[in-house]
């Protein structure tokens, strides 16, 4: 069987008690794609302004043919009437079927305890993956690049809540936000707990 291309899979958002999930899916469609991003590392790990460098190296890539890259969102709406793994199963099918890649000529490698689809039948899930395999670690920076990018767009939306500090995720300030002008509908009602 001749798996001519790898695609990494991760997820962003999991934790926050606002704002979309996001599954990023990367694949290298050339050989020599994955010399192009030497010393890169998993998102977390970087800083945003390192993020913002890497996705663009990510863009030029896309434009020059060695890679491509989707990232799908699924709402808090969704997150919260379906649940949350409902909303990444969804996001990460889309992600991967609008790579258009055929199923039985790729190597799909996921982080953490995500599962592709089952007609994909070469993938691996990788306990921390994002830090031991590349195309995951872009994957993941994808997803997160994109999810802040709109998380800094409700920060001036709503200003009061300080979203493009804390991404949605449930800080002490983020809950006293709350408290004190009350929820939005970009908030997770499932995961805000105790206002």
């Amino acid at each position: 069987m001749n798996m001519k291309y790898v695609i990494g899979i991760d997820e962003v958002g999991r934790g926050p008690i606002a704002g979309p999930v996001a599954v990023g899916a990367l694949v290298f469609l050339k050989p020599e794609a994955k010399r192009l991003f030497r010393g890169v590392k998993e998102s977390k790990q970087l800083t945003e302004v390192r993020r913002e460098h890497w996705f663009r190296i990510i863009e030029l890539a896309q434009k020059s043919g060695h890679i491509d890259f989707k990232v799908t969102f699924q709402s808090q709406k969704i997150i919260d009437t379906k649940g949350l793994s409902y909303a990444i199963r969804t996001a990460l099918s889309t992600s991967l079927e609008s790579l258009g890649i055929e199923p039985v000529s790729a190597q799909v490698l996921l982080d953490g305890g995500l599962k592709a689809p089952v007609h994909y039948v070469n993938q691996k899930t990788i306990i921390k993956g994002d830090e031991k395999e590349v195309v995951i670690a872009l994957a993941s920076i994808c997803a997160k690049v994109l999810r802040d990018r709109r998380m800094n767009t409700l920060a001036k939306k709503y200003p009061l809540y300080g979203f493009e500090k804390h991404k949605g995720y449930g800080t002490k300030g983020h809950y006293g936000a709350i408290r004190k002008y009350g929820m939005l509908e970009t908030h997770r009602k499932s995961f805000v707990k105790g206002v």
